[in-house]
C-alpha cells in the first residue's frame, strides 16, 4: 500500500513538474516576468516568431497608426533571412529581443545546445540591427532550471506572458480577441504571434486585424500601451 502511495505522490509530481516547465506564470524552476500587479492600467503587446513578409511589415503599419511601441521576439534564422524587416523594427522604435535561432523545445536540449542557440540568435541580431534588448523568450514557453541559469549567464532577462491570443493557428480576428479579452486583468503582457516557427510567412493577417481592434477598445478603456522594457521600469 506504502509502494502505491509513494507511487502516485512521484507520479503527481511528476506531473507538476511537467506543467511548471511549460506553463507561463509557473515560477518553480525560477523568476521570470509575467506582467505588473493586477488592475495597472498598462499593457504589453509582444509578438513572436518572426520577422516575416508581409505580416510583421503590416503590424508595423497598425502598431504606427495607433502610436503604439511592441516588444518582438524574433527567431534568428528568420532574422537572418530577413535583416532588413528586424532594422525597420528597431528604427521604428519597437523593441527586438531573443527567440532563440532556430525555435527548439528548450526544455529538451543540453547545456551547450541551449548556450548555442541563445548566442547564435543574439549574434545575428546584432548584425542586423546592432545593439538590442536583453530580454529572452523560450519557445514554447518551455524551460528548466539549466534553461534559465543559461540565460542569466548570458545576461539575458526572461520574458513569459499572461495573456495569449492562441493565434498560432490563425483563427478569426473575433476568436483572437475573445480569448484575448477574457484574459485581461491590467498590467497584462499579451503573447500574439507575427511569424509562425515552422513556416517564416505563415499567415498572420487576423492577427494583425485583432491587434488594430484590441488596441482600439483598451485605449478607449484607458490603457497605455507599453514595451516590456517601459514595464520593466515601474517595477
Amino acid at each position: 500500500m506504502l509502494g502505491i502511495v509513494v507511487s502516485g505522490v512521484a507520479a503527481a509530481g511528476a506531473v507538476i513538474a511537467g506543467y511548471q516547465s511549460m506553463a507561463p506564470t509557473g515560477q518553480w524552476y525560477g523568476r521570470t516576468f509575467t506582467g505588473l500587479p493586477r488592475g495597472t492600467k498598462q499593457m504589453a503587446l509582444t509578438y513572436d516568431d518572426g520577422p516575416s513578409d508581409p505580416h510583421t511589415l503590416r503590424l508595423m503599419e497598425v502598431l504606427a497608426r495607433h502610436n503604439v511601441r511592441a516588444t518582438f521576439f524574433l527567431i534568428g534564422e528568420h532574422a537572418h533571412q530577413r535583416p532588413q524587416i528586424a532594422r525597420a523594427l528597431a528604427q521604428a522604435g519597437h523593441v527586438v529581443g531573443n527567440h532563440t535561432f532556430t525555435h527548439p523545445l528548450l526544455t529538451f536540449k543540453s547545456a551547450a545546445g541551449i548556450r548555442a542557440e541563445l548566442t547564435r540568435c543574439t549574434a545575428t541580431l546584432q548584425d542586423a540591427i546592432g545593439e538590442h534588448s536583453n530580454l529572452f523568450r523560450p519557445p514554447f514557453g518551455g524551460r528548466r532550471p539549466a534553461v534559465l541559469r543559461i540565460a542569466r549567464e548570458l545576461g539575458l532577462q526572461t520574458v513569459m506572458w499572461n495573456v495569449t491570443g492562441y493565434d498560432w493557428t490563425a483563427p478569426p480576428a473575433a476568436v483572437i480577441e475573445k480569448k484575448v479579452e477574457k484574459q485581461i486583468r491590467g498590467g497584462d503582457v499579451i503573447l500574439l504571434h507575427d511569424g509562425g516557427h515552422r513556416h517564416p510567412n505563415a499567415d498572420r493577417s487576423q492577427t494583425v486585424l485583432a491587434t488594430d481592434h484590441l488596441i482600439a477598445r483598451y485605449k478607449a478603456e484607458g490603457y497605455e500601451f507599453v514595451t516590456i522594457p517601459q514595464m520593466l521600469r515601474g517595477i
